[in-house]
C-alpha cells in the first residue's frame, strides 16, 4: 500500500531539514548512513522525507538529536506538497531506493549460488555459505521494514535468496506435499488456523485472505503484524511474508501460489489471479485491461480504511463481486463455444 493519497488536504509526509557543519568530516558521513538505515530519501539538498508514521517521527527525532549534538541544526515538519513534487513522485523515490537495495541482495545471492554450484562440480564447497545466507535473509527483513511503498524488486530478491536456500538446505516437508499414500491432504487440514500476514494489507494480501476464508479455511482467523520477523506459533500459517508457508514463488504472487498449492481449478479464480498479479507485480504479464480500475478501487478502500480488518471486509466484498462477474463471463464463454470445443 502507498502511504499517501494524492489528496491535497492531507499532510502525509515528514520532512527533516538540516544543516551540518563542515567539520568534523565524519559527522556528515554518520548522518548520511543513519538516514539510509531508516529509509529516508532526499527531495532536495539537506531535505529528507519519510511517511508520516509514529516510527518515522521517532527515527527523525534521533537523527535530529545527533545533528544538533554535533553542532548542526535540524527541524522536523509535516508536509503536503501542493505544487512541484507530487505524492506519486515521492513514492517513486522510495520504490527506487528500495529496489536498488533489493538488487544488491539478489545479485549477492546469485553470485554465492553460482560459486557454490561451481565448487560443487569441483568437489569443493564454500566455507560457511550458510552464514552469508543468514546475512542475506536478515538484510531482506531490514529492507522490508523500510519498504514503505512496496517496491516491486522485493519478489526478485526473495526468489534469489530462496533459490540459494534450496541449494544449501534440505527441502522442508511441507503440509501440502503428498503423504505416504501419494495423495495430497485435503483442505480440511488447514481449517481453524490463524493466518499471519504483514499489516497495511493491499491487493495480494487482501485477495489472498479472501481466497483463504472463502475456499480454503472458512473458520480462518487473521493476524496482521508489523514485524517481518514474526514467527508462527502452533496452528499459525504465514502468507505473503518472506519465508512464509505461502508466499511468492518464482514469478507468481501469493494468490497464484495458493491456487497452485491447493489445486483450485476455477476459471473465475484464475481470472482474479491475473488481475492480482498485474496489480501486485506490475510486470504486465497478463495485460488485463480491467486491472487499473480494480487497483483504483482497492486504493480507495485502503485510503479510507487504515484498519486492516475493515480493509479485508471491504476488499472481500469487491472480490465476491469480481468472482461472480468472472464466473458469469466463464459460463457465457462455455455456452457460446462450439460443441466439443
Amino acid at each position: 500500500m502507498s502511504p499517501a493519497s494524492d489528496a491535497p488536504a492531507a499532510a502525509p509526509w515528514l520532512l527533516l531539514i538540516h544543516q551540518i557543519p563542515p567539520k568534523p568530516d565524519y559527522l556528515r558521513v554518520k548522518i548520511g548512513r543513519r538516514l539510509q538505515r531508516i529509509g529516508a530519501v532526499p527531495v532536495k539538498n539537506s531535505v529528507y522525507v519519510l511517511p508520516d508514521r509514529a516510527q518515522s517521527l521517532e527515527d527523525f527525532q534521533w537523527v535530529r538529536a545527533e545533528i544538533t549534538d554535533g553542532g548542526g541544526d535540524a527541524s522536523i515538519c509535516k508536509a503536503a506538497f501542493v505544487d512541484g513534487l507530487t505524492n506519486s513522485q515521492i513514492e517513486h523515490l522510495f520504490r527506487s531506493a528500495r529496489d536498488a537495495d533489493y538488487v544488491e541482495v539478489a545479485e549477492a545471492a546469485r553470485e554465492l549460488w553460482g560459486g557454490i554450484r561451481g565448487r560443487d562440480r569441483d568437489g569443493q564447497r564454500a566455507a560457511r555459505p550458510e552464514d552469508e545466507l543468514s546475512r542475506l535473509r536478515k538484510r531482506i527483513i531490514a529492507i522490508a521494514a523500510i519498504d514503505f511503498c512496496n517496491a516491486p524488486g522485493r519478489a526478485m530478491a526473495e526468489d534469489a535468496v530462496r533459490t540459494l536456500a534450496t541449494e544449501l538446505e534440505p527441502a522442508p516437508t511441507m503440509a501440502t506435499d503428498t503423504d505416504a499414500s501419494g495423495s495430497k491432504p485435503g483442505v480440511s487440514a488447514y481449517r481453524g488456523r490463524t493466518w499471519i500476514t504483514r499489516s497495511g494489507i493491499f491487493v495480494d494480501r487482501i485477495a489472498s485472505a479472501w481466497l483463504i476464508r472463502r475456499f480454503i479455511d472458512r473458520e480462518a482467523r487473521f493476524k496482521f503484524v508489523d514485524s517481518p520477523k514474526e514467527r508462527p506459533s502452533r496452528g499459525e500459517l504465514r502468507f505473503d511474508m518472506f519465508e512464509g508457508e505461502f508466499t511468492h514463488e518464482g514469478d507468481r504472487c501469493t494468490f497464484e501460489t495458493l491456487l497452485e498449492r491447493f489445486a483450485l481449478a476455477d476459471a473465475a479464480l484464475h481470472a482474479i489471479a491475473e488481475v492480482v498479479h498485474d496489480i501486485d507485480l506490475k510486470d504486465e504479464k497478463f495485460g488485463r485491461d480491467d486491472a487499473p480500475g480494480i487497483e483504483r478501487v482497492l486504493k480507495s478502500i485502503a485510503a479510507a480504511n487504515p484498519d486492516d480488518d475493515v480493509r479485508l471486509a471491504r476488499g472481500s466484498q469487491l472480490f465476491d463481486d469480481l468472482y461472480a462477474l468472472f464466473g458469469a463471463d466463464a459460463n457465457a464463454a462455455r455456452a457460446s463455444a462450439p460443441d466439443g470445443a
